[in-house]
Order: structure tokens, then C-alpha cells, then sequence
């Protein structure tokens, strides 16, 4: 069975092996759980049902009402995270998601007010707080009578969050804090704010390392400014956060001093099966209303759900949503499970899922034709609502970064260790001898594409296989590039972004791949061939599509032209601008 301390399913696939046992079987809520699961989703639709013209009119003002707020309250929606001793739900990853998927089938906005309290506000005192802490501040934080807020971004510091500017310099035993953050969610109507600052005199790699802090409204010198106006998500607040000399005493260090940057990528990642879950609320609401649409809206004296076109649209947006819920679910499935190395998993499902979320709504609206552009449909909040997932929790870009420099660590630790037993080998013979040949033997394998250990799937139904087989070949050819691309480039591979990038397409696809291969094996499982004819479909599409996707990103890291794009991009920016015209 797999380490969950260590064990990542993607850094294995980039090693040319499949673990099939941290995702097989397709991950299952415990019923206890299901059965609070489903009190609290009736509780969501009595409270959000019949409101859509509220919703809107609270979008087109720019504000929620502060006695929604309190309805949220009442309806417990700020303890679904909390432990039951605190007086929460403690509700798991999985659990958690699906009601923000819920939330997130009504409205945005008030998703994202529920899911900025517990996926990022208060997830650093769920994670790191000590008892004390949490005795402290969690009964409050369940009943909403503190709102909480995650306070990293800066004018200078988004997806660089190694370049925050706010300090916090000790005295005696507390910190005084000074900075201001921006964009901050739930900022104007928060009490509760985890704040990361710089700490100078506690030093990582000769730089000042940051520092997770418990700030709450009531300290002097602490300040929010003006509701931000926003494209989207509207009525949701957003602000900036100042701090002017604000003491916070000692005991308000969350994850203990220069632990910062650690604790901020944890709860980011920790949280992001929130954001997934809310992605396919947004896409399920979306295909109901795109379907109804079809079906009612005649041209050429037939329904337009009888055009092929049309078909195309929403077909792809429900392969689209399952494979979203599938790695969504299989994400928070493995946190449930106690798997710590999540992270790659993690962003993969964000990156997917919002991207999803963003061609559903562009695609509903194109159905929906002129009255997807009107104000009075909910086609064009929609999409302004789902354009900013690509970019906050983390950017899309820097995710993508993140997926394949972190996937390919394992591979890069391999090559290091090799190319010390070279240089050793005239030493140590015996050893050098070994860890050459093992390495020669794996190459070998990957490249002749023989079976081995660990390189096929054994535990799944013979109806599926079909598409592990694309699993399994994916594998194969993504290990070998990684080496390839690892060998081409070395230490500069950080720099080479063309590069990094396609790996990483290549890795989200076998990722999503794998999880809804894993799903609809359990649905041919429980329910038969017959009885799972219809997931066996997306099943089928998604593995074709995702081979194509993959063969293409393979082909390209080699023959590109990648520098011409470059030298086009580097010509604009040197002239501000597009320099040709027509006249």
C-alpha cells in the first residue's frame, strides 16, 4: 500500500510509474457523513431557492445585504468546517466541497463569502492553531460572529508571495505589524484576518522569512478600505486591508515564527477543493439552463437541441463537468484518506475545473444566443462570476509552473543522484554499478514501452479498458519527456516556460484521466455495464480527446517554434504595442 505521508499519484506518473491504489477504488463518503451531507444541502436550497432576482439586484448594487449575512449565520454555513467540539459540522474535504457546489449552483458571490470564511480564512487556525487558539477563536468563527479573511496578496506580491512587503518586527513579547494588503475577500465585513508578514530577524536563505499571524478588527490600527468594484462576484466584499503599528500579541503566531510561506501554500492547497467544488455548482447550473434552452428555443420550425452543433456544445460541457467533479472529488478524497502530498493533485483539479467552468459559460451564453448578452438572463453574470477563478487561490499560470517543476522534482533528484555516481564511480564501483543499471533498466523499459512493475493497471473492470490504456501509454511517454526535458535544460529548467507548461497540460490530462477512468470503473462496478452505459460514453470521449491533447503537447517540446513566438512578443513589448497597419 502506498506511504500517504509521501506518496503522490502525478510525481509518480512522471517516474514512469502507476500507483493505482491511491486512486482506485474511486473514493466514497462515509454514510454517517452523507446522511449531515444531506440535511445541509436541503437547508442550502431552502435557504437560496426562489432568489435569483435578489441575487441579482444584489450584483447590479455591488453589496450584500447585512441581513443575508445573518441568515448565513442562522443557517450555520460558517461552521462546515469546524470540529464538532467547537461547535461546527466538521464536515471533510469531501463534504465541505459539495456544499460549496450547492451554494454555488444559486449565486457566486455568496459561494465565494462562505468559501473565503473556511477554505482560506480560518483554514490556518484549523490547520495549524494549537489548542489554546482554537478554544479561542473557533466557537466564534462557527457562529459567524467573526468572519474571517486570508491576507497574502499585496501590490507588489500576487503570485510572488515571496515578495510581501508587510512587516512585523518583535517587541518584547508581541509583533508590531505594518503593510496593506489587497483584493481581500470578506475583508470589509471580517473581524477575524490571517496575516502573513516578514519577519526580519528570523532569517530563511539570508531573506526575511514570513510569518502567519491572527489579526482581528478590534486591534488598533487595523483598517479596510472602500468596497472594491468589481467585474464579477460583485456582491461579495472585497477591500484592502491596512495595518498602521498594530500589536499582536505572541500568542497570535499561527505555525510558529518564519513558517509562513509553509503554512500559506497549505492552506491554499488545503482549501482548493473548495474552489473545485464551487466550480462545478457553477457548470451543473449551467448546463440545466443551457439544456432547457435547447430544448424550448425554436429555429427552422425544429428545436435547436436537434442541431448537431448544439449537441456538440452540451455534450462536451457534461464531459466536461463529470471529469471535473471526478478529479474534484478524488482530490478531497485523498485528504479524507489522510494522503499529506496532495499538492500537485491539487492544483491540477483548480486549474482544470475553473478552466471548465469558463467554456461552460461561454458556451451557454453562445446557446442562449442574444439573450445570453442581456442583462435580465443569468447567462452574463455567470460568466463575469467564473472569469476570476482562473486567476485568484493562485494563477493558472503559475499553477501550471507549479504542477510540473513539483512533478518533475523526483525525476530531477534521480538524474542528480546518477550523475553523482558517475562522477563517484571510479570509487565505488559496486554502487556505481548499480544505480547505473537500475537507471538503464527503467529507461529501457519506458522506451520499449515492456510492462513492468507498476507501469499497468491491475484493479480495474475489463469495460474500461480501453481508456487506461491511454493511462498507461500516457505515462510512459510523459516519464520519458520529463527526462528528456530535464536533461535538455537541467538547472535553467525554471526559465523554460514553453516547455514546463506543455508538461504540465500533459500531467493534468492523465491526472483527470485517471480519476474519472476511476470513477466509472466503480460505477460499472456497482451498477453494471448496462446501468453505467452513459458514464462509459464520457469515459470513452474524454480519453480520446485527452490523447490527442497529449500527442500534440508531446510533439511540441521538440518541434515548436516557441523562440519566434518570443521574438514576436519581445518586438511588441519593446514598441508598447502592435506596429502594422493596413494603410
Amino acid at each position: 500500500m502506498p506511504d500517504k505521508k509521501t506518496a503522490s499519484y502525478v510525481q509518480s506518473i512522471c517516474m514512469g510509474e502507476i500507483e493505482e491504489e491511491i486512486i482506485v477504488p474511486f473514493p466514497e463518503m462515509a454514510e454517517g457523513e452523507k446522511e449531515t451531507l444531506g440535511q445541509v444541502l436541503a437547508s442550502v436550497r431552502q435557504l437560496l431557492g426562489g432568489r435569483e432576482k435578489e441575487f441579482r439586484e444584489w450584483d447590479t448594487k455591488a453589496e450584500m445585504p447585512g441581513a443575508f449575512i445573518e441568515e448565513l449565520r442562522q443557517f450555520g454555513l460558517f461552521g462546515l468546517v469546524i470540529p464538532e467540539a467547537h461547535g461546527g459540522i466538521g464536515f471533510g474535504s469531501t463534504a465541505y466541497s459539495r456544499v460549496l457546489q450547492e451554494i454555488a449552483k444559486f449565486d457566486g458571490s455568496v459561494a465565494l463569502t462562505v468559501g473565503a470564511h473556511s477554505s482560506i480564512g480560518m483554514r490556518g487556525l484549523l490547520l495549524f492553531g494549537t489548542d489554546a487558539q482554537k478554544a479561542r477563536w473557533m466557537p466564534k468563527l462557527t457562529t459567524g460572529e467573526l468572519i474571517a479573511a486570508f491576507c497574502l496578496t499585496e501590490p507588489g506580491a500576487g503570485s510572488d508571495a515571496a515578495a510581501v512587503r508587510t512587516t512585523a518586527r518583535r517587541d518584547g513579547n508581541d509583533w508590531i505589524l505594518n503593510g496593506e494588503k489587497i483584493w481581500i475577500t470578506n475583508g470589509g465585513m471580517a473581524d477575524f484576518f490571517t496575516v502573513f508578514a516578514k519577519t526580519p530577524d528570523v532569517q530563511t536563505g539570508g531573506k526575511a522569512a514570513l510569518t502567519a499571524f491572527v489579526v482581528t478588527r478590534d486591534m488598533p490600527g487595523v483598517s479596510t478600505g472602500p468596497h472594491e468594484d468589481k467585474m464579477g462576484i460583485r456582491a461579495s466584499s472585497t477591500t484592502t486591508v491596512r495595518m498602521d503599528e498594530v500589536r499582536v500579541p505572541g500568542d497570535h503566531v499561527l505555525g510558529g515564527v518564519g513558517q509562513g510561506f509553509k503554512a500559506a501554500m497549505k492552506i491554499l492547497n488545503s482549501g482548493r477543493t473548495g474552489l473545485g467544488g464551487g466550480a462545478v455548482g457553477g457548470m451543473k447550473r449551467l448546463i440545466s439552463l443551457s439544456a432547457k434552452q435547447a430544448v424550448e428555443r425554436q429555429q427552422f420550425g425544429r428545436p435547436i437541441s436537434e442541431f448537431g452543433m448544439i449537441k456538440e456544445k452540451v455534450g462536451v460541457m457534461v464531459v466536461d463537468a463529470y471529469a471535473s467533479e471526478s478529479v474534484v472529488s478524488m482530490v478531497a478524497g485523498l485528504i479524507d484518506q489522510g494522503y499529506e502530498d496532495y499538492a500537485v493533485e491539487a492544483a491540477i483539479s483548480k486549474v482544470f475545473a475553473t478552466e471548465a467552468l469558463w467554456r461552460t459559460s461561454d458556451e451557454a451564453l453562445q446557446i442562449a444566443g442574444g439573450n445570453g448578452y442581456m442583462r435580465e438572463f443569468p447567462y452574463e453574470k455567470a460568466m463575469r462570476d467564473s472569469r476570476i477563478n482562473r486567476i485568484f487561490e493562485g494563477t493558472n499560470e503559475i499553477l501550471r509552473l507549479f504542477i510540473a517543476l513539483s512533478a518533475m522534482n523526483d525525476v530531477g533528484q534521480q538524474l542528480k543522484e546518477l550523475a553523482s555516481v558517475v562522477k563517484s564511480g571510479v570509487a565505488d564501483p559496486i554502487k556505481g554499478f548499480g544505480v547505473l543499471s537500475g537507471y538503464a533498466r527503467k529507461r529501457a523499459s519506458l522506451a520499449t514501452g515492456l510492462v513492468g512493475e507498476r507501469r499497468s493497471f491491475t484493479l480495474l473492470v475489463p469495460e474500461v479498458k480501453k481508456a487506461a490504456t491511454v493511462v498507461e501509454e500516457g505515462t510512459r511517454d510523459v516519464a520519458l519527456a520529463a527526462d528528456r526535458i530535464l536533461r535538455k535544460h537541467g538547472g535553467k529548467v525554471v526559465g523554460k516556460q514553453f516547455a514546463t507548461h506543455r508538461l504540465a497540460d500533459i500531467l493534468i490530462d492523465l491526472f483527470v484521466l485517471s480519476t474519472v477512468l476511476s470513477r466509472v470503473n466503480s460505477a460499472v462496478e456497482n451498477k453494471g455495464a448496462e446501468g453505467a452505459a452513459q458514464e462509459l460514453a464520457i469515459l470513452e470521449i474524454f480519453a480520446g480527446r485527452a490523447r490527442r491533447r497529449m500527442r500534440s503537447n508531446l510533439n511540441r517540446i521538440d518541434d515548436n517554434d516557441d523562440e519566434l513566438v518570443k521574438l514576436v512578443a519581445d518586438h511588441a513589448f519593446e514598441k508598447e504595442g502592435y506596429s502594422w497597419d493596413t494603410i
